[in-house]
């Protein structure tokens, strides 16, 4: 038999750090239906007993507001686990509790985690276990979710409640008398007409919907609209009786009762402290200085171009290794296969396509891990913190700045979630501005093209280059913001409070699952999406082909070649002026040209050329070429496709490097690239369209009106400031 687990907790909790210390590498990664918040799951034996473990999405509460308590809530009354484990921080007993009593009341079979007892007993914290146990009738179990310590005695516990569950029941807690004998009420007409009965326990429900919750509201009108409406002309009445006598609304009565009812668990002997509460820990000394006004945002900005720096250094010799690597395979393609479609779709379509995304795994990984250790360690909430103050000045609101970070305001990321992770922002106004101007980071897919661009035209400074690339994102992005809520998204900026946890030392272990979690999913992309996306585009780089007599042509140049080659031999033989290797290596050469010019011609008179070529009278303007149109073209599908496509481009349509020469070395040697023109590329790419399923995803979120929106507006801004670039750039001859 199979026993299903589902892990719960406030975020920062060390909710995800206890699954990976119980799954390890047994655990995959996905989504919730319909939503783009990770879904992890793994699994664990004990004994004959297996075990499935689900990581649900840090939450506060179990009030719908967000997509994480949607997702927590959908998941629980939805799969109905055998147990829960609710992971609480030792450290702030009084505020995790109250999740806990929103588990007590939907019923689920619950077991408590107590996180973190060291930290609490450092800072003079000591909580009588059993007592809490007793007083919330429910196991409580000590554990260092890091170490690993209490863990075979949680997974215990939770094994034993799983076989002792029976069905869910809710908590009653008391929530005052005017609402407790309206909640009566509403159990007994819901109870009588097993309204949602089959999903939610029946006081769950009637105490729903004196939260207002907006969705458990829906299912109720789809449910039995009549007796919905029943219920909802009860609650406000007691919400009119409510505003008369205490100026508030059943959910804030709710909401002070459960603290109420945590407090006197609390005091009832669970809680002790040994020294002073209000004496400075060690996370509040550092964050006197890490997130002081001034000092801070300097450590913040040495942090970021530190990253850099490693990422660069570390990343350069496996990076140029895999690049030999791909070289050297398509010289085995080369010379094991004969020429024809089928060659060339390997060499140019497969292995310089996707090989040129491949060779950027080992800076791809070292960038996660070092995004892993600011995220893990706690300091990435210190960033948002200290972004707050400069995001409110640009009519954005402080739960801006985490979608911002996801969608890679430290390179890396990806535009989905963090447009989905906007939900949390109340605003719609702020909502909306922060959905449009999130794409404009630099997410992991524009993470190759900055690599490719910057290790070509400025190898000498890349940390300080891909630094500075990342500052103008983030400036572009809240200018952008500034203009929107200046304009179409007027409105005043709400208050923002936040939760700084406190700083730990990453575990290693925690720290590899993290980075091959996001690796895996680049090298899936690039094995799958881009994967048929370069052959794709290789089909419309090779089709139609060259007509009968253009190839006809550069036969009979091959011919002239050869037949001028051996006439030239005769007569060197005769005078024995020359070495025949000189010959030959000229022979040689004018072959090479013959052949590249025939390829560029193929390249240019199909499909994909002859767009790149008819758009080459407008990009021009901007220094972009037809073999950058092409690249720039599919783009539009996923930003590593640039970097595919260019590979392709200059592997069909070679320029006069050698064959084991990079993609790099070959845009660098190539008259129409230069410093000028990469940067202008760079600022196209890093601001036009969001990719394909950012767009779906900003549709989703909003409306197709809003979708179109943002490709126009970021696609005309981005040429306008590439042509500007270019045409300054190439004034001044700074190319």
């Amino acid at each position: 038999m199979q026993l299903k687990i589902a892990l719960a907790g406030n975020p920062n909790a060390g909710k995800t750090t206890l699954f990976n210390q119980l799954t390890g590498a047994r655990q995959h990664v996905g989504n919730y239906p319909g939503i783009t918040v990770d879904q992890k799951e793994g699994c664990i034996i004990r004994g004959e007993q297996k075990i499935t473990i689900t990581d649900l999405p840090g939450t506060y509460s179990m009030t719908a507001y967000s997509v994480e308590e949607l997702v927590a809530r959908d998941y629980l009354v939805n799969e109905r686990p055998d147990v829960v484990i609710d992971i609480v921080d030792s450290s702030n007993l009084e505020r995790n509790l109250y999740l806990t009593c929103q588990f007590l009341e939907l019923g689920v079979p619950l077991v408590i985690a107590l996180n973190m007892i060291d930290v609490a007993k450092d800072r003079g914290i000591e909580i009588k276990v059993d007592q809490l146990s007793r007083l919330l009738n429910v196991p409580v179990i000590p554990i260092i979710a890091r170490s690993g310590f209490g863990q075979d005695d949680l997974i215990e516990a939770a094994i034993l409640t799983a076989s002792q569950a029976g069905p869910w029941i809710s908590r009653e807690i008391s929530y005052g008398k005017d609402l407790d004998t309206t909640l009566d009420t509403l159990v007994t007409e819901i109870t009588e007409n097993s309204f949602m009965t089959d999903t939610y326990p029946p006081r769950y429900t009637a105490i729903k919907y004196l939260e207002n919750d907006e969705q458990i509201l829906e299912k109720g009108q789809e449910n039995n609209a009549d007796l919905a409406g029943s219920l909802e002309q009860t609650v406000a009445s007691v919400a009119d009786h409510t505003l008369k006598t205490l100026d508030v609304y059943p959910e804030a009565v709710i909401a002070d009762q459960r603290y109420g009812y945590i407090k006197s668990i609390i005091r009832q002997g669970v809680e002790t402290h040994r020294f002073d509460t209000d004496r400075l820990y060690t996370s509040d000394k550092m964050d006197k200085v890490l997130t002081n006004r001034l000092i801070g945002p300097i450590i913040m900005l040495l942090i970021l171009f530190g990253l850099y720096h490693l990422t660069f250094n570390l990343s350069e010799l496996p990076v140029a290794q895999l690049e030999s690597f791909f070289g050297w395979l398509g010289g085995i393609v080369d010379k094991t296969l004969p020429d024809g479609l089928i060659k060339s779709m390997i060499t140019s379509g497969v292995i310089d396509g996707v090989g040129g995304i491949l060779g950027f795994v080992p800076l791809i990984m070292f960038m996660f891990f070092g995004i892993a250790v600011l995220e893990d360690s706690g300091y990435l909430a210190r960033v948002a913190f200290m972004m707050d103050r400069v995001f409110r000045i640009f009519g954005l609101h402080g739960s801006s700045v985490m979608p911002f970070i996801v969608s890679g305001g430290i390179a890396g990321g990806c535009a989905v979630p963090g447009v989905m992770a906007t939900r949390t922002l109340r605003s719609p106004k702020e909502r909306m501005a922060t959905l449009l101007t999130v794409p404009f980071m630099n997410c992991g897919a524009k993470l190759p093209v900055l690599a490719l661009l910057i290790g070509a035209f400025f190898h000498e400074n890349k940390a300080l280059y891909m630094f500075l690339f990342t500052m103008l994102a983030w400036v572009v992005a809240l200018l952008t913001a500034k203009l929107l809520r200046s304009t179409v998204l007027r409105g005043d900026p709400t208050p923002f409070i936040m939760e700084l946890p406190p700083y730990r030392y990453p575990t290693i272990r925690g720290l590899l699952i993290h980075t091959w979690e996001r690796t895996y999913q680049y090298i899936k992309k690039a094995g799958t999406v881009i994967l048929g996306i370069s052959i794709l585009l290789w089909a419309l780089m090779t089709f139609p082909g060259l007509d009968n007599e253009k190839v006809k042509n550069f036969d009979q140049q091959r011919q002239q070649a050869i037949t001028s080659f051996s006439s030239e031999v005769m007569e060197e033989i005769n005078l024995k002026a020359k070495p025949l290797s000189e010959e030959a290596g000229t022979l040689s050469e004018k072959l090479s040209t013959i052949n590249n010019a025939e390829a560029e011609a193929t390249l240019r008179y199909s499909i994909a050329g002859r767009i790149g070529g008819a758009m080459e009278s407008v990009t021009r303007f901007a220094g972009f070429d037809w073999r950058t149109n092409i690249a720039l073209l599919g783009g539009f599908a996923a930003k590593e496709v640039i970097v595919s496509t260019l590979g392709t481009a200059y592997s069909m349509g070679e320029v006069d490097v050698g064959e084991s020469d990079s993609l790099g070395q070959k845009l660098k040697n190539d008259s129409h690239w230069n410093r000028v023109v990469a940067v202008a590329a760079l600022v196209f790419i890093m601001f036009y369209a969001p990719c394909f399923i950012t767009v779906v995803c900003i549709a989703k979120e909003s409306s197709w009106n809003w979708a179109f929106f943002s490709i126009g507006f970021n696609t005309f801004f981005a040429f306008l400031s590439a042509v500007a670039i270019y045409q300054i750039g190439m004034f001044f001859q700074l190319a």
